[in-house]
């Protein structure tokens, strides 16, 4: 046998270390619907068990103060795909923006954009410009099909923001089917294949329509959550065996990336679009729940996974949204960003401890009303709705929210007030103006729509 010279065996080596160093990694975001900041155990709740997400949150950086950009479904989910705020492509809400009675409304709300426009360059159609596979699983809420939006595979995803049923025959949701009759777990099922068939980089944008309702429970989950005590508003067993389940699945993708030697290469992302459902489960000492600004609508469960660029078992106390999702991906993809306007960050420096300050204000824009579900039951502004038209900002440990109808405004420190309670606008004016400078200057960089006209057939119950 032919000897090979020793500086031959060391440029070979060297090659391929350097091939296996560029070796992009695949990209999993997890974006549960409907899941609240408390939902699952890392978070620290001892209600729902949730192991196998709580496994994988170790793996990785824990954020405490992530946070959706929009507190419901469609909004959140153009932000997160856009890497944009609202005012950037107008879907504020799941149509129409005209939610609960006229007589209540005391101005003309925003029109909704129902289906998010596709000339925005968003981050599936990135990422498979550059080399990535790129597969939808489930909920997607911002078009009739995904595919249309750079996804070469669809799973059950089109415009519904709810299946009508997690039992077949499903009604509106199109599924291939398999050996599976839960919804969530036929959503994983075609998602394994997809991942166990896969030969290049890809992006899975997993999206299970749990845990939003209808509450369809599993019934052999649900015993094992009625034998147990509730915690802190979380007691309901049907929605608890949904969170239950969604973590089996959880788990078998997790089993799948070990099988085929991919999770040591796999950045995997996960969150919740908005916070959780109020009437449902609560995230004490969060006040409210899906649908309004408070922090229990749009605070999240939210971590980063990526062996060898972050430490297992860290967290993190900077404030991030989902919309520093896409430039983060892109730093891990290789991919140049500068491109693309982009609102949200890099998480990258904070990720692997290069930084330990990382402040920048937040905002939220939401010119539209929502109405309450549950008027006996809430903790909103006021009973009618969830949330009136209103922008919020937060910097810091600062938070304010900001209303149309009545120039109204309510100045929090979260440090010392997570819920929420205590309105320091009028004892520390300096810092409510301060935040309204900012907001005000964001809405003109946006161009953010402010409604100001008067809604003609409001009746005032003052």
């Amino acid at each position: 046998m032919r000897k090979i010279p020793l500086y031959i065996l060391v440029l070979i080596s060297v090659a391929c270390a350097t091939k296996k160093e560029n070796v992009v990694p695949n990209i999993i975001i997890i974006n549960v619907d409907d899941m609240g900041w408390k939902d699952v155990g890392f978070m620290g709740s001892k209600y729902y068990e949730t192991p196998n997400i709580d496994y994988l949150s170790s793996l990785g950086m824990v954020f405490t103060n992530g946070y959706a950009s929009a507190s419901n479904c469609a909004p959140s989910r153009a932000n997160l795909m856009t890497g944009q705020w609202a005012p950037r492509h107008g879907v504020y809400t799941v149509s129409p923006s005209t939610r609960g009675k006229s007589e209540d409304r005391k101005i003309i709300p925003i029109k909704n954009t129902h289906t998010l426009s596709p000339e925005h360059h968003i981050l599936p159609e990135v990422l498979h410009e550059n080399g990535y596979i790129t597969c939808h699983a489930g909920k997607w809420h911002l078009s009739d099909n995904p595919l249309e939006y750079g996804f070469d595979v669809n799973i059950a995803g089109g415009h519904n923001g709810l299946p009508r049923s997690y039992y077949p025959p499903y009604k509106n949701v199109k599924i291939e089917k398999g050996n599976s009759q839960y919804l969530t777990d036929l959503v994983m099922e075609n998602a394994l294949k997809f991942v166990d068939t896969v030969q290049k980089p890809f992006y899975l944008n997993y999206s299970p329509y749990a845990v939003h309702v209808p509450i369809m429970p599993i019934d052999s989950i649900v015993p094992k959550y009625e034998k147990k005590t509730p915690w802190q508003g979380q007691g309901n067993a049907e929605y608890a065996s949904m969170v239950d389940n969604l973590d089996r699945n959880i788990g078998l993708l997790i089993n799948k990336l070990k099988e085929r030697s991919l999770l040591e290469n796999t950045l995997i992302v996960f969150t919740s679009d908005n916070g959780g459902l109020y009437g449902i489960t609560k995230q004490k000492p969060l006040r409210a729940g899906k649908g309004s600004y408070y922090e229990g609508g749009i605070r999240e469960p939210f971590f980063f996974v990526l062996n060898s660029k972050i430490q297992p078992n860290t967290k993190s106390e900077i404030p991030i949204t989902n919309l520093d999702i896409f430039p983060t991906v892109l730093q891990y993809a290789g991919i140049d960003a500068s491109s693309l306007q982009l609102d949200g960050n890099n998480l990258s420096p904070v990720l692997e401890k290069e930084v330990e300050v990382f402040e920048r204000p937040l905002f939220w824009h939401f010119p539209i009303y929502l109405q309450a579900y549950n008027v006996n039951d809430n903790e909103n502004r006021d009973p009618l709705f969830r949330t009136r038209p209103g922008s919020v900002v937060r910097k810091g440990d600062w938070k304010l929210h900001y209303y149309f109808e009545d120039n109204a405004i309510e100045l929090y420190n979260l440090s010392e007030d997570i819920g929420e309670r205590n309105n320091l606008s009028e004892v520390n004016p300096e810092k409510a103006t301060e935040l309204l400078t900012l907001l005000k200057q964001w809405w003109n960089d946006t161009n953010a729509p402010i409604p100001t006209t008067k809604n003609p057939e409001y009746i005032s119950k003052l």
